[in-house]
Order: C-alpha cells, then structure tokens, then sequence
C-alpha cells in the first residue's frame, strides 16, 4: 500500500484518520503543520498527502505551494480538507488534487484515498 502523510492540528482528526488508513493498509506519517510536512516529505516521500487548510506556522494553501515548487513533492496528489467551503477555499489555495468537507465521511475519505494511490 502507500504512504500517507496526514497533516491537521486537530489530534482527534489526526488519529481517526491515522487509525482508518492504517487498517486499510497504509503507512501514515503525521504532522501538526506545513513546515513539519515539509521536513516529515523531504525524509520519505509520500504517495498522497492530506492537509487541513486552516493550521498554526504553515497553513494548506502555504504547504501546497511549497510542495509544487519543489521538484521532488511537485507531483505529489493532495486532498485539502476544510470546514470553508470549497468556492471561497479556491481563492486562497491551489494546486490541490481534491477537496473533502469538513465533517467528512470517513468512507469518503477512504475511497478518496485508494483512488488517488491507487491502492
């Protein structure tokens, strides 16, 4: 299966998301902010990450524009994740792959996840 990194600040997000991926056979890495993904992707590289937008020291937007301008994360798919719908996100974030809705349905997520990975 792939490598996963899950960035939210939210521990409770973070677990559950951590928890179901693992079941489902990947390998996820963690990080409370862009600049711990960024430091957590340059060690291991990973298959597919997903972010929350709203965050302390590097939020979504900030993340995925660092990862599109460095070539060895460029094509690295990510789903953002927000409670702001999607349309005003759009504004202040691009380059992601897919959005989820914050709440979210976890299968959701899971298929989301196993489409983007392939997996």
């Amino acid at each position: 299966m792939a490598v996963v990194l899950v960035v939210d600040d939210e521990f409770g997000i973070v677990k559950l998301l951590e928890e179901v991926l693992t079941d489902e056979g990947h390998r996820v890495l963690i990080a409370t902010n862009g600049r711990q993904a960024l430091e957590r992707a340059a060690k291991e590289k990973p298959a597919l990450v997903v972010t929350d937008f709203m965050m302390p020291v590097m939020d979504g937007a900030a993340l995925v524009r660092a990862m599109r301008a460095d070539p060895q994360l460029a094509d690295v798919p990510v789903v953002m994740m927000s409670s702001i719908p999607e349309v005003t996100l759009a504004e202040r974030a691009l380059g992601y792959t897919a959005f989820v809705r914050k709440p979210f349905s976890i299968f959701a997520v899971v298929d989301l996840v196993a489409k983007l990975t392939g997996s």
